[in-house]
């Protein structure tokens, strides 16, 4: 005998916000993924390394005329509102004053432990949202993840970028960053 289904409730990102706006999920890192609500790690001092550089290096290679939003809401679709590590935004910050960004001009995730979150859940909402560059910098293997050209919710171009490489963001093309420069010192 087969088990009747159930109906699952997906959030949208007008009820997720008035529940964080009431306090529903406490101090709780948290984010909504697709109607979906995950509890965010904790951060490790290696990822913590790594936000921070990545930071430093695109405020250096964007400059004037963009923010860089360390792991600030980005309202995607009506079902999703991620936090990525970091997203590179046209404008100043209180060009957001009033509400969050719907795109981003780069988009940057620090993986360690939760690369399936990364590489599969969020890789697929910003590709569906049309971010052109989507990078992870993947502290497990040492190298830049780079994802480019979103086609139907994936990506078609994937590079590898190690250490002693460069690459530009698409966005900012005449200022390549070292990937020395996003990855945490090796010890």
């Amino acid at each position: 005998m087969a088990l009747p289904d159930v109906a699952v409730h997906r959030w949208t990102r007008q009820e997720y916000e008035k529940a964080a706006y009431a306090g529903a999920f406490g101090d709780r890192r948290v984010e909504l993924i697709d109607g979906v609500v995950y509890d965010m790690p904790p951060q490790g001092s290696p990822h913590a390394t790594g936000v921070s550089k990545a930071q430093r290096a695109l405020i250096a290679a964007f400059g004037p005329g963009f923010t860089v939003r360390p792991q600030m809401p980005l309202r995607l679709s009506r079902f999703s509102m991620p936090e990525p590590d970091l997203a590179v935004v046209p404008g100043e910050p209180d060009d957001y004053v009033k509400a969050h960004p719907k795109t981003a001009e780069l988009v940057v995730e620090v993986t360690d432990t939760s690369q399936y979150h990364d590489r599969v859940r969020k890789m697929g909402i910003y590709a569906v949202a049309g971010l052109q560059d989507y990078w992870i910098v993947n502290l497990a293997q040492d190298v830049l993840e780079v994802y480019r050209e979103p086609v139907k919710g994936e990506y078609r171009e994937k590079l590898t970028v190690r250490r002693g490489e460069r690459i530009a963001p698409l966005a900012c093309p005449e200022v390549p960053i070292a990937v020395d420069d996003l990855l945490p010192k090796q010890t």
